[in-house]
């Protein structure tokens, strides 16, 4: 399986007037063709910051300061982030679907100029050609009446819809990955499972690699091959699907999975833990392990020693601890 994505000891850091908050703080993960890999953690633990460095979308006052990001085999961050190499790259081989999608499309546009603008720029396709593609795009991803309703503007569309929208904008270049953030907060649990299902079933069609980034263990649970998982600016633990879920070996995996029920268990069969306290204060890290204030395994060793870096403890199975759970 050929690699499509490797990104390497990402750093990208905020210079507020508070101090410098190290929101991605060695950041390194790869995705292969045809994969659906899952980012997740809690809010504020740096995933969309993570991925946005990767398409060169940081604005002031933030900052990639070291790392690599290497597709096709060049640096994207040796181009300037406004430059005709990576305009050439961002929206064609390397599309993204938005959180919020009222946000992400413009109000005064048409449906039809928002899909056919990239296919006019990266694919130097005509107006009218761009149109049709735009309407079989929109049938695609499941718009009813999509001949009429590409002229419609996207408050004539609901929540679903417009996401649908963002999915066949993001899919109008046939990309080589797609980057998914949070792509179904917004919407409700029924039109969640239909538009997860759907971004399965082209991304399986069309070989295109994609990254789902969010909070929903559940999502990942069903959809993605490798996950990997975040706390404070960093991969905490990354691994097969099947191991993160019925294997973890990081205290804070084990904390997210104990939090939230399971399908398919009896009400009362279980009771659901919380982790206790909040985050750290990205500002005013600690020198020692950032999840240690809120771990339940921790070890004379934790309070003494550095955050560690990612050791093996299985097959593609790796943790940023000096408890390994399963050998305690």
């Amino acid at each position: 399986m050929s690699i499509v994505l490797d990104v390497q000891d990402i750093k990208t850091y905020f210079h507020t007037e508070y101090g410098l908050v190290k929101a991605a703080d060695g950041i390194s993960f790869q995705v292969n063709q045809g994969e659906i890999i899952g980012i997740v953690g809690e809010s504020g633990c740096g995933k969309s910051v993570s991925i946005l460095s990767v398409m060169q979308l940081i604005q002031t006052p933030g900052e990639i300061v070291d790392g690599k990001v290497m597709f096709d085999g060049q640096d994207l961050l040796r181009y300037t982030a406004n430059g005709a190499e990576m305009r050439a790259i961002r929206g064609s081989k390397m599309t993204m679907i938005f959180q919020e999608p009222m946000t992400s499309l413009n109000p005064v546009l048409t449906i039809c100029r928002q899909v056919t603008e990239s296919l006019e720029l990266h694919l130097d396709m005509d107006r009218q050609a761009a149109r049709e593609r735009s309407i079989e795009l929109l049938k695609g991803v499941g718009v009813p009446d999509a001949e009429r309703r590409v002229d419609d503007y996207p408050h004539q569309f609901s929540g679903g819809m417009r996401q649908r929208v963002m999915i066949a904008m993001a899919l109008s270049c046939n990309p080589r990955i797609i980057f998914a953030d949070e792509p179904t907060t917004a919407v409700d649990v029924t039109t969640q499972a239909q538009l997860l299902e759907l971004m399965k079933d082209l991304v399986t069609r069309q070989n295109t690699s994609l990254v789902i980034v969010t909070h929903n263990l559940g999502v990942v649970a069903r959809y993605a091959q490798r996950i990997y998982v975040m706390y404070a600016g960093r991969i905490i633990e990354s691994g097969l699907s099947d191991d993160i879920f019925n294997h973890p070996r990081h205290p804070y995996t084990v904390g997210l999975l104990n939090s939230v029920p399971r399908l398919g268990e009896r009400h009362g069969t279980r009771k659901l833990i919380p982790i206790y306290g909040l985050p750290p204060n990205l500002i005013n890290m600690p020198p020692t392990c950032a999840f240690l204030a809120r771990c339940t395994e921790k070890v004379e060793k934790c309070s003494k020693e550095p955050w560690p870096a990612l050791r093996a403890v299985g097959d593609q199975h790796y943790i940023s601890c000096y408890v390994d759970i399963k050998g305690k």
